[in-house]
């Protein structure tokens, strides 16, 4: 239920003035919601929540016995994969090689606010997208699980970032979008989802 986003538990992002706060952690975010009434009862409704993320987090945390998630990522995902440029976060990358990130209203670039994101190339997202819908990173019993789970695509946003990934059947081809301008009133991720699809038309005839 928390992978399908059929939890009801209320979004963490959802709260007042989320995105505008640079001071919140792990802890402080759940705390944001710690609480409050459930947006409905587990399993009988869907509604997208950054909560059920975090709490995923914390359960492989404590199961493996890992300081951060990242590790158990890194060993059945990203080595597997050959990943090379995907990291944990800004600590871990050369800030030079990272695109600035532009928030509506907002003057200066913000790529260095830490948002406790991980970042990967376009090129690493679609390597993963990839092996997401062809199944190579699952057992046959893993891949039937996330078969009724999830979709085997993404499309989200940060302040100064959005991207939107997903695999083309049809013409077996993964098209990948990153922008870094955002504004949260859904103009731009429109605009992404419009050029996704002119774009999927074109490799399509191809």
């Amino acid at each position: 239920m928390l992978v399908a986003h059929r939890s009801g538990i209320p979004s963490f992002t959802n709260t007042p003035n989320f995105w505008n706060r640079t001071d919140l952690n792990r802890e402080k975010c759940l705390e944001l919601i710690l609480d409050q009434p459930a947006n409905f009862k587990p399993d009988e409704d869907y509604e997208y929540s950054n909560t059920n993320y975090l709490l995923i987090n914390n359960i492989i945390r404590k199961i493996t016995n890992s300081k951060h998630e990242f590790d158990y990522f890194k060993e059945v995902i990203l080595d597997p994969l050959k990943l090379k440029n995907t990291y944990k976060s800004i600590n871990d990358i050369n800030m030079d090689d990272l695109m600035s990130g532009y928030y509506v209203g907002v003057e200066e670039d913000i790529k260095t606010v830490n948002y406790d994101c991980m970042i990967a190339t376009a090129q690493d997202v679609g390597i993963f997208l990839r092996a997401l819908n062809n199944g190579t990173l699952f057992t046959e019993i893993e891949k039937e699980i996330y078969d009724g789970l999830y979709e085997y695509e993404h499309g989200g946003l940060i302040p100064g970032y959005q991207s939107l990934a997903k695999y083309h059947k049809e013409s077996d081809a993964v098209i990948i979008q990153f922008m870094n301008t955002t504004k949260f009133d859904g103009y731009e991720y429109n605009l992404m989802q419009i050029f996704h699809n002119r774009m999927a038309k074109i490799v399509d005839k191809n």
